[in-house]
């Protein structure tokens, strides 16, 4: 069974959050002994936050981990996941770097091909077809990786369709040797394959265990063909989590969120924390090696503290 350690928060703060709320969260969660504070990396509400207004707008990601590598001390920071359609690779590495000194060595880079095309148009972000988002995304793994792994003194070039880079001095370079990288999703050939090359983690975001167990088979194939071990990839998973002390209490928090109870036990990490934990251990016996928990309700903190009761259940 998981610790505390092994889990880690993940929030969506473009559904409606201050940089403000998100240091609350994360405050609360590092002093809980939770292993890490993610967030989405997206410009545009969904769903019923977007029909409602967006109120009071998104955060950019990294200027949010920026803060908060100051503002927090031990917690681990993240994206899930930065989307190539976003930023040019050389410019990311720059500024995941920094985040990286500023945080004393403790952030992560989830990057993703990009998927959500009404925030591209509202927000004047090109948003090409699935083949050459996927095509951008390789090269700037290979860029971004490049220019972190490049020897000091030397010059890093990269040659692309879409991104290329000449004489590079690759600086600055991450506290992290290597920074760890996480890809995710189910596709079935090129993202296995592209985590083969360079994900320190794989994630499987909001599938059901099976779907989770096929994927690390997958990528655990690519591995093999790659003659990369796969031992030295984490394997790990999202899902919403929703829990409460009691029925009534996991009742009250899921209509928070807009959630039926039985629909979110069924797709999530959730019901009161006997139920919540049993669905944890199913993952924990499938192969996910730590557990990333989509709070929802980032004004409810109390909810934290009964996340972080499961595991001690």
């Amino acid at each position: 069974m998981y610790d505390v350690s092994q889990l880690r928060i993940f929030t969506e703060p473009q559904q409606g959050a201050t940089y403000n709320d998100l240091l609350a969260v994360a405050g609360v969660a590092e002093r809980l002994g939770f292993g890490a504070f993610f967030r989405s990396d997206h410009y545009l509400a969904m769903g019923s936050a977007l029909d409602e207004g967006g109120l009071p707008g998104p955060t950019d990601a990294w200027i949010t981990l920026a803060g908060l590598a100051r503002d927090t001390e031990r917690i681990r920071l993240g994206t899930l996941v930065t989307s190539a359609t976003f930023r040019r690779p050389g410019p990311l590495a720059v500024a995941v770097a920094q985040v990286d000194h500023m945080s004393n060595g403790r952030v992560e880079l989830g990057l993703g091909a990009g998927w959500y095309e009404e925030e591209h148009a509202a927000y004047g972000i090109p948003f090409p077809d699935v083949g050459e988002r996927f095509d951008r995304l390789e090269e700037q793994l290979a860029i971004i990786t490049g220019l972190w792994t490049t020897a000091e003194g030397e010059l890093f070039s990269f040659d692309g369709q879409h991104h290329s880079v000449t004489d590079s001095p690759a600086l600055p370079k991450p506290v992290q040797h290597p920074l760890p990288v996480i890809i995710g999703g189910g596709g079935p050939k090129r993202t296995p394959a592209l985590a083969a090359r360079f994900a320190t983690e794989f994630n499987t975001p909001f599938l059901p265990i099976d779907a989770f167990c096929t994927q690390r088979d997958r990528v655990i194939a690519a591995c093999e063909a790659a003659s990369r071990d796969p031992s030295t990839i984490t394997f790990s998973a999202a899902a919403v989590v929703c829990a409460g002390s009691d029925r009534a209490e996991f009742a009250r928090r899921a209509a928070a969120i807009g959630r039926e109870p039985d629909e979110i036990r069924e797709n999530g990490v959730a019901g009161t924390v006997e139920e919540a934990h049993a669905t944890m251990q199913r993952w924990h016996e499938a192969g996910a090696e730590r557990l990333y928990l989509q709070v929802l309700d980032l004004g409810d903190l109390d909810h934290l503290e009964t996340i972080a009761s499961i595991t001690t259940s």
